[in-house]
């Protein structure tokens, strides 16, 4: 479950005490129903991993995942600006928890089936897509203004906490308890953040009374970040990048525990290994980052860090399909390196398009850039599951890295992409 995000306006600052304990309340419970549900998570994942064990299956359980986001994702937010927020969130986490109550029956009484699992994690993707958009959306109302950037950082670190803890207890708990009762903590910790959302207002913003259609102001929108990426050849260029990095290295997160298992003969603690690391160097990146800034040449720093950022992203995938099968601290190196520069990549450029792009444009650009690049994934998905079974896990690692830094250098060659940072009216 999504954990609340800091956005813009706010309530009252009289009423600080109190918005504490409703905050925070709906926020903790928030947190720990988010750890039960990435336990749960991993757990499903390593289930079709040991039961299947073919790419093209990891592959259509990642599907099941992104499908939603992809379909529903878009339309969400306007829908939950127009529908009561608390109902919206009572009812997808209500509904995810039937389901994985459903799903933990199947799986004591010996019915489980493959597609059964698939099923939960669509259902669960589609309740995401709302609750997610409705929580998002319902923190700037919750939080004083003066603390939403407090609030932002709580959250960036909850998220990394989780990325490195969340692993590790899944594979203590798939040691300890059948997978019924890995399913069941998905429902204990899912009760508390009904209760505090049942008990707790949430409050509605303000109405829009205009009488034009949801949709029909989301396509005008996206047809308008569209143009405006068409009209910048440079921001083209990073956009078209962004879609086929995206399609190069979604599968390497999708098919890493047959990696581990079917290449390096590993287990669940050796996938819990790498994940960890991962969150870990994460977070490291974020933490040089933000202490170095990234490098301070005057038109092209953002740009410059950014690629080389990639070319390291590149390397560490690379590093991960060349480990021989008695290497496992190789891809244990090459996981610390992709988690490590893929914030060097995405940072600067992220910062890049919120200096060079308007204010009035930012939404609608990035409502265009996020939905192209997300489409991307479940077609990789789709291509590299039965291509991976035939070729083999490995090659898929070795082409994306190398692909990778041929877009870089691709990039970097380009005048259009290394000027990006004077903005789109130099450009013209």
């Amino acid at each position: 479950m999504t954990i609340l995000s800091a956005t813009s306006s706010s309530p009252p600052l009289s009423s600080l005490e109190r918005w504490q304990i409703r905050f925070f309340t709906i926020w903790g419970t928030q947190a720990l129903s988010q750890i039960g549900s990435s336990v749960v998570q991993f757990a499903l994942v390593w289930w079709i991993t040991q039961t299947v064990g073919s790419a093209t299956a990891l592959a259509i359980a990642s599907m099941m995942g992104l499908l939603p986001q992809v379909l529903l994702g878009p339309f969400a937010g306007a829908l939950v600006d127009r529908w009561n927020r608390k109902r919206v969130m009572l009812a997808a986490d209500t509904i995810s928890m039937m389901c994985v109550m459903v799903l933990a029956y199947l799986f004591a009484t010996g019915q489980a089936q493959i597609w059964h699992a698939y099923g939960l994690m669509f259902i669960r993707s589609c309740c995401g897509a709302f609750q997610g958009n409705a929580l998002h959306a319902s923190t700037a109302l919750l939080v004083p203004e003066t603390h939403l950037a407090r609030i932002a950082g709580l959250n960036q670190m909850l998220q990394g906490g989780l990325g490195i803890l969340t692993p590790i207890i899944a594979a203590l708990l798939l040691v300890w308890l059948p997978l019924q009762g890995i399913l069941m903590i998905d429902v204990i910790t899912a009760l508390p953040a009904l209760t505090a959302l049942a008990i707790f207002i949430i409050p509605q913003p303000v109405r829009d009374t205009s009488d034009q259609p949801a949709t029909n102001n989301l396509l005008q929108d996206m047809r308008e970040g569209l143009t405006y990426v068409l009209g910048w050849r440079g921001l083209l260029h990073i956009v078209l990048m962004a879609m086929l990095i995206n399609f190069l290295l979604t599968p390497t997160g999708a098919l890493m525990p047959l990696l581990v298992t079917r290449h390096f003969g590993g287990q669940v603690a050796d996938l819990a290994k790498l994940e960890s690391a991962l969150g870990l160097f994460v977070i490291i990146g974020g933490l040089v980052l933000g202490a170095w800034g990234g490098f301070k040449h005057p038109k092209h720093g953002r740009i410059i860090t950014s690629m080389l950022g990639l070319v390291g992203l590149a390397a560490g995938v690379l590093l991960i399909g060349l480990a021989p099968a008695s290497a496992f601290w190789m891809a244990m190196v090459g996981i610390a390196i992709v988690g490590f520069m893929q914030v060097m990549c995405n940072g600067p450029m992220g910062a890049i398009f919120q200096a060079t792009i308007p204010n009035h444009m930012q939404g609608r650009v990035g409502s265009l850039v996020g939905s192209v690049c997300m489409l991307m994934a479940p077609i990789s998905l789709a291509v590299s599951g039965p291509l991976s079974d035939l070729i083999g896990i490995q090659v898929w690692y070795i082409a994306g890295g190398i692909a990778c830094i041929v877009l870089a250098a691709s990039a970097v060659l380009s005048p259009a992409v290394m000027n990006i940072e004077a903005g789109r009216e130099a450009a013209s």
